[in-house]
């Protein structure tokens, strides 16, 4: 009995952390989002140098305060799962790790510059609230597309990659006799990369009449590149779904695992009760 309090305990924090089928568990991922960009935007507002100066002791507690909450976050995480070692060596659980700890490490580090990639690990947490757009089904609809198209994408970009080296082999021919940057043909295909792209950093130009022509045909072409991956992914995105997209967001708490049928009540890959 006394066994039975503890349990509905962590059951009900596993439900508001981990999944958004409740009104709190929603709360408890907006909350999250909005802290996630705070922190970093208070990362980017550190990099510039006039603004740190100024508002430094400010930026420190908001850090500090960020930090708290991460780590209480992570605690929390870790203390409702059955499998706490999964999940702390599990992607998002690294991701978590590493980005809770950069304010501590700054007590041995002497230089915080360092720990700024780090702190901008916090973005990649986002995925993990997109879970909540599973109800209206945009997100997964696109996933779905982007690995449908993973093999026509592949074989374009191979294209792309292949005609990049001829172009630029063929501007080395038509360029290297002048001086216009066309010194190599690794540096010519990084100028063919750069025009099909329609970057156009112009660093590297032509300066023969036949290289102009070249080049102009591959600005043109560039429009037209650009597109085709577009397309692709679209088309995927319109094809009607024979299989309806599932809105639960419930995580197993032994195994973690997600992506459990709507009306499902036991997780499909231990069997444990939702």
């Amino acid at each position: 009995m006394s066994n039975e309090p503890k349990k509905h305990w962590k059951a009900k924090l596993h439900e508001i952390i981990y999944e958004a089928d409740t009104r709190e568990g929603k709360l408890f991922d907006v909350i999250l989002l909005f802290v996630i960009i705070a922190s970093i935007v208070i990362v980017m507002l550190e990099s510039v140098d006039s603004f740190a100066s100024k508002y430094h002791g400010l930026l420190n507690i908001a850090e500090w305060v960020i930090t708290i909450l991460f780590t209480l976050e992570y605690i929390f995480r870790i203390i409702t799962v059955k499998n706490p070692i999964k999940y702390i060596f599990s992607f998002y659980g690294i991701v978590d790790l590493l980005s809770t700890i950069p304010k501590y490490l700054s007590f041995f580090l002497t230089g915080s510059s360092s720990l700024v990639a780090l702190r901008a690990l916090r973005l990649m947490r986002v995925f993990r609230i997109l879970k909540l757009t599973r109800y209206i089904g945009e997100y997964t609809n696109f996933v779905r597309a982007l690995k449908r198209s993973k093999a026509k994408i592949s074989v374009f970009l191979s294209f792309v990659l292949i005609l990049c080296i001829i172009l630029g082999t063929i501007m080395y021919l038509v360029e290297s006799d002048q001086d216009s940057g066309f010194t190599s043909i690794p540096r010519s295909v990084y100028w063919a990369i750069v025009t099909l792209t329609t970057v156009g950093y112009g660093d590297i130009a032509p300066a023969t009449a036949l290289g102009q022509f070249i080049a102009s045909l591959i600005m043109v072409m560039g429009y037209g590149i650009i597109a085709i991956p577009t397309g692709i992914v679209s088309s995927e995105m319109t094809k009607k779904e024979k299989k309806k997209i599932p809105k639960n967001t419930k995580v197993c708490a032994n195994c973690n695992e997600d992506h459990h049928a709507d009306n499902a009540t036991f997780c499909h890959k231990c069997g444990h009760k939702l």
